[in-house]
């Protein structure tokens, strides 16, 4: 095993071929994971990345100095930009308003220009990163459009790389090989490379809802119909790029945006392994086709990228939460998806005055009474206000004098529809009291939108 390296391009490939046990328990099969975090991008882009650099430079498509420019939802540009500084370059690269913040954040840490694109319009719109990247190439001198999705170079990165790996790694014994696809390069090029040493090798490629690929594989139809915005990362298209070749493929399967979120944080949870979208998606697709495995199948899936790159999104309790992706059943979950919240309080002493400024200052409606660490009442913006239309100088009254009737406490074990109980017209929020004695508050706001998500 080769000890040093001349440069850190020389570490690409060669990844571990990991056993997945508990998040796949359920499936009659052994399951492997290819984690391409071990790439030292992170991410199994890095392989066509300098793969299409290496060709480019080849077939002198770019000179010493230039530019690269690419759209990328920022896994490649990872990979380019990291070849880019051994080498010599410069990169401009456009991405998508709904890729991850630390994706981008990433890529300027490694020295590129970042411009970034609107998400929601169609692939020839002149806003399209896309279409952004394909006009930078015209205005900067010296520069060369790697355009990852028609780059044949792409594909030919995971024939000669990641398809003999895993082969070498099974010792031939690999029967499926299951892929999250965007621009089709490592489920096509992987698959070609393990199809010609065993054509019997299923080849699964999992798309998302809102792209068009599953269909277009289906029926040979584009059909734009199918498209509409996603939440899923790094997979799925609105188009179908030239690195597709469907005698490569035998399945397309569609994994919702929920499911793959979720599966992703299991397996960081249960197998140690911290992922990113997409591997969530492959496994929870594998799951979904489960009636089609065998006790002696042998399956490897692609571990595409680092969870580090979705930890404002997916890793997030709270980003979860705003989109339904957390099961909310009790107090207690629907708490741990808040976040720590602090419980704003003021003691019975205090002026209404001081009320009103905590009001304004924490944007709340109702703040706890206390006196010697109990809760003696509650003051709320609405009893206030009928207070003050009364009475304007109530503002210098104490709390005491005008607070209501203490807010409810509720056990955090409680059932979410059991606090209809509790929340009504005169009462906005509850209590709930954690092991550690803290108190946690829930407002009618954070109920209807938790009921409303689930």
């Amino acid at each position: 095993m080769k000890r040093v390296y001349n440069n850190i391009l020389e570490t690409i490939g060669n990844t571990p071929l990991v056993r997945l046990n508990k998040v796949v328990s359920d499936l009659p099969c052994t399951v492997y994971a290819k984690v391409e975090t071990f790439n030292p991008g992170n991410s199994i882009k890095d392989r066509m990345a300098l793969k299409m650099l290496e060709v480019a430079e080849a077939e002198g498509k770019i000179k010493p100095g230039g530019t690269i420019i690419e759209g990328t939802s920022g896994n490649t540009g990872m990979g380019l930009a990291m070849a880019a500084i051994v080498k010599g370059y410069k990169c401009i690269f456009t991405t998508t308003d709904k890729q991850s913040k630390e994706k981008a954040d990433i890529l300027k840490a490694l020295g590129a220009e970042v411009i970034v694109c609107p998400t929601n319009v169609e692939p020839e719109d002149p806003r399209s990163y896309y279409q952004v990247s394909r006009r930078l190439n015209k205005e900067v001198p010296n520069s060369w459009y790697v355009n990852q999705y028609d780059n044949l170079a792409n594909r030919q990165a995971h024939y000669e790389q990641t398809g003999p790996e895993i082969w070498e790694q099974t010792e031939g014994k690999v029967t499926h090989l299951v892929v999250a696809s965007g621009t089709g390069g490592t489920v096509v090029g992987t698959g070609k490379f393990l199809k010609e040493k065993n054509p019997n090798i299923q080849v699964w490629a999992i798309d998302t809802y809102g792209s068009l690929l599953k269909k277009w594989f289906d029926t040979g139809e584009i059909d734009m119909s199918e498209v509409h915005p996603y939440i899923s990362e790094g997979f799925g298209e609105d188009f179908v790029p030239e690195n597709y070749d469907r005698s490569a493929i035998d399945h397309f399967e569609k994994v919702t945006d929920k499911d793959g979120a979720v599966m992703a944080r299991r397996i960081t949870k249960e197998e140690g392994i911290f992922v990113g979208y997409s591997a969530g998606s492959v496994i929870a697709g594998l799951k979904q086709l489960k009636e089609k495995l065998k006790k002696d199948d042998v399956v490897v899936v692609i571990f595409h990228d680092h969870g580090s790159r979705y930890v404002g999104k997916i890793y997030n309790d709270e980003w979860m939460l705003d989109r339904g992706f957390l099961d909310v059943k009790t107090v207690k979950d629907l708490i741990g998806g808040l976040g720590r919240r602090r419980v704003v309080t003021i003691d019975e002493d205090a002026k209404v005055s001081d009320a009103l400024e905590l009001m304004r200052k924490y944007d709340i409606e109702q703040i706890p009474v206390m006196k010697n660490g109990e809760m003696t009442g509650s003051v709320t913006q609405g009893g206030l206000f009928k207070r003050l239309i009364e009475d304007a100088n109530v503002k210098d009254y104490n709390i005491a004098d005008v607070m209501e009737k203490e807010l409810p406490v509720v056990e955090m074990a409680t059932q979410l529809e059991h606090l209809t109980h509790f929340i009504n017209k005169d009462n906005g929020a509850v209590l709930a009291k954690d092991d550690s004695g803290e108190f946690h508050i829930l407002t009618k706001y954070d109920i209807l939108n938790a009921f409303s998500k689930g």
